[in-house]
């Protein structure tokens, strides 16, 4: 009995469709309110009636042999007939492709763009975010029926390319680069000095200005040392996606989109949306409230809204995208408001395709983290120290396990994205090494290791299983047990949370519930003896351990998160 057929039910009595009622039902917070509830508040306007009177009329008036309704205030409480519901969704709902991966997304293309880390600086901590997030959100939409297209937005062009040369000519120097085992910290060095000197002398930002405009003009040298801090830092970044699984269907810097930006503001001018302000060229969003934003500065160069205007218009005529996505740092929240309102200035038919992914920062010890300042917890180094970490944890508990290495890179990766997944992207994240190294608690090592324990116990069943089922059929009453009913319940919610995940583009509800899920099957599996029992019991339970487990398999792969048959 889940939520769509309690919906069912309810639609003959209820002035609504049954996908609204169905978006409306929630889980009370314990069993002895019922096991679905359907609060009544919002029907009170439609039906001219009190919530409480709703809820009673409803509960006398539907009968069903799957549940008991029953009136409670402005709720009206469902309690499903445990052994029915364990019968369908073990037979029924479990075994069916649509149950784990439900068609919310109807085959709509979504373009994300994600991870955009800036050319000429290692890959930070920071960057975690962006790239993690943007990562299972993809997945997740993939999963409940969007095609998803992975845009990775490289950092490649601006006036801090216009530094970086400046800095290599100075202080670079050929040979350090080609011994350097990770030439885009030796650029971050260049980089910090660059600032560090320019605060004593401040005519270095002019020379770094010029370096920038021969750059734009084509000059030889400037773009063969573009170029190679380009491909040094794509052989770096592209090591890490391999170690963190990340793939993207294109990798366009901004300077791809240098050549596209002159039809965007013709555009823009034909329509009369372009003023000039004080000798530069903006479009007016007073109506909105906000700013003007600003397309082409007083010396005629052009900034970060010129570009993205023309990367929105590319991403929807050439990549033939339905909605875009932009997995970006809270603090762009007004750039992004600005560029998505121009674009609806400019062809009305732009209206909600454009839609701002915000995240908090990535703090550490309570400080936002500065490249410029050299400020910066290096990813690489994370990853590397979260490794070792989980190969002493395996040496010490089971020093005999197989592929030792790989399993450590794995829980070890895991480790940190889970670390990062499991709380609301908007809010900030203080970044603790210790406490993302801590293998207890809500972590990726604790889902890893409770997945393994499934597949422990379906290893140890083995040919046993095939022998009960053919001797009987389940014992579904063991549905009423304490601790099996909250993993059956559990369990059913796995297409709900997942949709809820898609909807709002949150990774940390799955996450979460995932932790949900697994204390869950533990406390089952501490109380209750899964191999124990005759054959039509083990059946139910054998079932039960079976579904539990795909559902953590499925959901950390979703989020990023290799899932290990053996720990």
């Amino acid at each position: 009995m889940n939520n769509l057929l309690l919906a069912e039910s309810l639609a003959p009595l209820l002035p609504i469709p049954k996908e609204e009622i169905a978006a409306m039902l929630e889980y009370p917070p314990n069993d002895a309110l019922g096991d679905v509830a359907l609060p009544c508040f919002v029907l009170a306007r439609t039906m001219k009636q009190s919530p409480a009177v709703i809820a009673q009329q409803l509960a006398e008036r539907l009968s069903h042999p799957g549940f008991r309704a029953e009136a409670a205030g402005p709720y009206l409480n469902f309690k499903l007939n445990r052994p029915s519901f364990a019968e369908e969704l073990l037979l029924g709902a479990v075994t069916e492709d649509g149950f784990w991966r439900p068609n919310a997304g109807e085959g709509k293309r979504v373009v994300i763009d994600m991870s955009s880390p800036n050319v000429a600086k290692p890959f930070g901590i920071g960057h975690l975010r962006s790239t993690m997030i943007g990562n299972a959100i993809s997945r997740i939409l993939g999963e409940t029926g969007h095609e998803t297209v992975n845009v990775n937005h490289l950092g490649d062009w601006g006036t801090q390319f216009g530094k970086m040369i400046t800095a290599y000519l100075k202080w670079g120097s050929p040979d350090v680069m080609a011994s350097s085992d990770n030439v885009t910290k030796e650029y971050l060095a260049l980089y910090v000095k660059f600032h560090e000197e320019a605060e004593k002398r401040p005519e270095l930002e002019d020379e770094a200005r010029e370096w920038f405009r021969k750059l734009e003009s084509g000059d030889a040298q400037a773009t063969k040392l573009w170029q190679e801090m380009i491909g040094e830092s794509l052989k770096q970044f592209n090591k890490l996606y391999a170690r963190l699984g990340v793939t993207f269907d294109h990798v366009l810097g901004e300077s791809f989109y240098n050549d596209k930006m002159g039809a965007v503001i013709e555009s823009l001018r034909e329509q009369g949306l372009l003023e000039e302000s004080e000798g530069a060229l903006v479009v007016r969003l007073d109506e909105e409230g906000m700013p003007p934003c600003l397309l082409v500065k007083s010396d005629g160069t052009s900034i970060y809204a010129t570009r993205d205007l023309a990367t929105a218009i590319y991403r929807r005529e050439q990549m033939d995208a339905d909605i875009l996505l932009y997995v970006v740092g809270g603090e762009q929240a007004l750039h992004f408001q600005q560029v998505f309102r121009v674009l609806e200035k400019l062809d009305a038919s732009w209206q909600g395709r454009c839609r701002h992914i915000p995240f908090g920062l990535m703090m550490m010890e309570g400080q936002k983290m500065s490249t410029r300042r050299g400020k910066v917890l290096f990813l690489e180094d994370v990853l590397n120290e979260a490794v070792s970490r989980a190969r002493e944890v395996i040496e010490a508990k089971n020093p005999t396990l197989a592929d030792k290495e790989a399993v450590a890179e794995a829980v070890g990766i895991g480790a940190v994205v889970f670390g990062d997944l499991k709380n609301t992207r908007t809010l900030d994240v203080d970044f603790s090494l210790k406490e993302v190294l801590n293998f207890d608690g809500e972590t990726g090592p604790y889902l890893q290791y409770t997945y393994a324990r499934t597949c422990s116990i379906l290893r140890k069943a083995g040919a046993a299983i095939g022998q009960a089922e053919g001797a009987a059929p389940a014992y579904f009453e063991l549905a009423d047990n304490e601790y099996v009913w909250p993993l059956l319940k559990l369990i059913s919610h796995y297409p709900t949370r997942l949709q809820q995940a898609a909807a709002r583009y949150e990774p940390s509800i799955l996450a979460r519930y995932l932790l949900e899920l697994a204390q869950a099957f533990n406390r089952f599996y501490h109380h209750v003896k899964v191999l124990d029992g005759g054959a039509a019991e083990q059946v139910f339970k054998l079932s039960l351990v079976r579904a539990a487990s795909e559902a953590i398999r499925k959901g950390l792969s979703l989020l990023g998160i290799r899932a290990l048959e053996e720990l």
